[in-house]
């Protein structure tokens, strides 16, 4: 592990929302075991969206007896703001991050890494790459991704097959030019569902922009069930969003150079 004084080859930021049921599963502990074994230095960041069961005190109390990791308090404002707060408190070389769930297991950073020495700022794992692998996801949620991203394919980043994987490695250039930027998802104000959104959309768009090269690598995923997300009401909601994107940029409230 590294001295505090030194920047860590690699960020991992773990958003979380709620997450009593998924910290019994010890995901955290097995993250944390799985960098510790690695040649490269590293931190991890547990950037909580304002948890109201007790999450908050779990991730504390890993965070005090664990050597190199650190605990972000936020309001409930989302995931996208909850990832950003995260990724920009870390100061990692370069910057993962990954679901609180581990429905792609951290050991699938061994897919990404590689492509950081072919010249890519940007590697994002995807569940639709040939050679991907998803595992006990329910067909009409598979449907209706893809459907989804048929509309973010036209409407928005062209040629990326899996947007909202939530998997996705990031320079610490990249990380610091992008997070600040984002509009539509950018805000922080409190709320109160766990709504996550098209903020992967709104990042990928954001970064095309900037010119960032961007690598979409298979990677293996594992359906997870959960109560949180509302699959018309929430692709309705994304479908909308992705329409404010375009029209973000369209009226010129993104303050980056194509």
């Amino acid at each position: 592990m590294i001295e505090t004084d030194m920047k860590p080859y690699l960020s991992v930021v773990i958003p979380s929302f709620n997450e009593r049921s998924n910290l019994e599963r010890g995901v955290i502990d097995s993250v944390v075991t799985y960098l510790q074994k690695q040649t490269y230095t590293w931190e991890v960041i547990l950037s909580d969206d304002g948890s109201t069961d007790g999450t908050t005190d779990e991730l504390s109390r890993i965070a005090s007896k664990s050597k190199g990791v650190q605990l972000v308090r936020n309001v409930h404002a989302g995931k996208a703001p909850t990832v950003a707060a995260g990724m920009l408190e870390a100061r990692g070389e370069w910057r993962l991050f990954t679901d609180f769930d581990q429905s792609t297991p951290i050991q699938e950073l061994e897919t990404l890494l590689p492509h950081t020495e072919k010249g890519y700022e940007i590697v994002i794992g995807s569940r639709e790459a040939k050679g991907a692998v998803r595992d006990k996801e329910p067909l009409y949620r598979h449907i209706m991704g893809r459907a989804f991203n048929l509309f973010v394919q036209i409407l928005a980043v062209p040629g990326i097959q899996d947007t909202q994987c939530g998997f996705k490695l990031f320079s610490a250039t990249a990380a610091e030019v992008l997070f600040p930027q984002l509009v539509v998802y950018g805000g922080s104000q409190a709320r109160k569902d766990a709504y996550t959104g098209a903020f992967d959309v709104e990042l990928l768009y954001l970064a095309r922009k900037c010119g960032f090269n961007i690598k979409e690598v298979p990677i293996t995923w594992i359906h997870n069930t959960t109560d949180r997300v509302n699959p018309w009401k929430d692709s309705f909601r994304m479908l909308r969003d992705i329409l404010r994107i375009r029209w973000a940029d369209m009226s010129g409230q993104y303050q980056v150079s194509s």
